[in-house]
């Protein structure tokens, strides 16, 4: 069974309108809400590829009921720890400039905390765990490493969606995914990435440090796989951006999802740079449709 985990999830407000006039009334053109945090983002796409998966976190309050509901219309199973605040709401504001207001989330008590430990510490060598996205505030990033160091133990491989140290501390468990964009990896570094060189370069350093995998994502460029056997350099597909907003997160998804089905990694990343490129042609998270359309896109080359 693949888990993902979302230690601090929203409900994600989409709100837009042409323009933003500070100091006055705003009347948007349009809205949305979608059960929103990078874990639930693989869960919901994993859904779409057909793959069976469970999403644990932490939830709360009315606005975290808003979230199981859709998870369940969607054919989700979850297995939340609840909590006595409320799931926190982020506001993504489309106008002439994208402009996002993110809440800061529930506090998590040591006994919730507990119970999230418990429900990890249960798992098998059969499962595979996405941990992704940012923890709430009074927990900070570095709970990851306890929580990862422990669904370890059980023989359950993980994958990582994680930035700047949080992404290194990652490394000592060996993870079968990690999945920086060309940015974070030269600020990992401390340098600017220039070429495709100087990428599969840096990210052969991320390989040595522990993972099992690394895809580069590289927006309109293009993405990379680097493994031991190789690096694999997927072509930028053309299409009309609408949403930036899950494109690594459909990414993770797709590989996961097809790894743990056939341990063959450039299958794997071919379906993950066809859900990260859907998804960001899409308004939404992409369609199962639009997802297997785009796969007939994807081209791999080895370098």
């Amino acid at each position: 069974m693949i888990y993902t985990v979302t230690l601090n999830p929203s409900i994600d407000y989409i709100v837009r309108l042409d323009k933003v006039l500070i100091g006055s009334v705003n009347r948007m053109d349009s809205d949305d809400k979608f059960a929103g945090g990078k874990g639930i983002n693989v869960s919901r796409v994993l859904k779409r590829l057909g793959i069976d998966n469970k999403a644990t976190g932490f939830i709360g309050g009315f606005t975290g009921k808003f979230i199981t509901d859709t998870l369940e219309e969607e054919g989700i199973s979850s297995h939340f720890v609840e909590v006595e605040e409320d799931t926190r709401i982020n506001v993504k504001i489309k106008a002439d400039a994208e402009t996002e207001i993110n809440g800061p989330g529930p506090d998590i008590s040591s006994l919730k905390l507990e119970e999230l430990k418990s429900i990890l510490a249960s798992l098998s060598a059969d499962d595979t765990v996405v941990f992704a996205g940012s923890s709430p505030k009074n927990l900070g990033n570095t709970i990851y490493k306890e929580l990862i160091g422990l669904t370890r133990k059980t023989g359950a491989q993980v994958v990582c969606d994680f930035e700047g140290q949080t992404l290194l501390d990652s490394l000592e468990f060996e993870p079968l995914l990690v999945k920086p964009n060309n940015h974070e990896l030269g600020d990992i570094f401390g340098v600017k990435l220039e070429s495709l060189d100087e990428i599969e370069k840096y990210a052969r350093q991320i390989l040595d440090k522990g993972a099992q995998h690394v895809i580069i994502s590289m927006a309109g460029d293009g993405a990379l796989l680097v493994t031991q056997e190789g690096a694999y350099f997927a072509k930028p597909i053309t299409g009309s951006v609408k949403n930036s907003v899950g494109a690594g997160d459909s990414m993770v998804a797709g590989f996961t999802g097809e790894f743990v089905k056939s341990k063959d990694a450039v299958e794997a990343f071919k379906w993950g740079v066809a859900c990260g490129t859907a998804t960001t042609f899409s308004d939404d998270l992409a369609t199962a449709e639009f997802i297997k359309e785009t796969y007939e896109k994807v081209e791999v080359e080895k370098r």
